[in-house]
C-alpha cells in the first residue's frame, strides 16, 4: 500500500515520497508534509533556476538562495521564475 501524505504545496491527499528528500530534520518534515509529484516539480524548478541564472552550486549564496526558493516554493508563496524562460515545445 502506497503512503500519503496531505501536501503543503497542492493542499491535497497525495503519494508520500518513498524516503526524505535529504537527511536532518529539513528532510524529515518535507517527507512528512509534501507529497512525491511536488518534489518531482521542485526538481524540475530547481534546474530550471540553476540552469537558466547560471548558479553555481559550490557557491554558499547559490545554496542559499536555491533553499529560500524551496521553503516559498512549498510555502505557496511567490517563488523565483527565470526570466525570459520558454519552456522547450513538445
Amino acid at each position: 500500500m502506497t503512503r500519503t501524505v496531505f501536501c503543503t504545496k497542492y493542499k491535497a491527499d497525495m503519494d508520500a515520497m518513498d524516503r526524505p528528500p535529504y537527511p536532518g530534520a529539513k528532510g524529515q518534515k518535507l517527507f512528512e508534509t509534501l507529497s512525491k509529484q511536488a518534489w518531482q516539480d521542485w526538481l524540475a524548478h530547481q534546474t530550471m533556476l540553476i540552469n537558466e541564472k547560471h548558479l553555481n552550486m559550490m557557491d554558499p549564496e547559490s545554496r542559499s538562495y536555491l533553499q529560500g526558493e524551496l521553503d516559498k516554493f512549498v510555502s505557496g508563496d511567490n517563488y523565483d521564475q527565470a526570466e525570459g524562460y520558454v519552456p522547450p515545445s513538445a
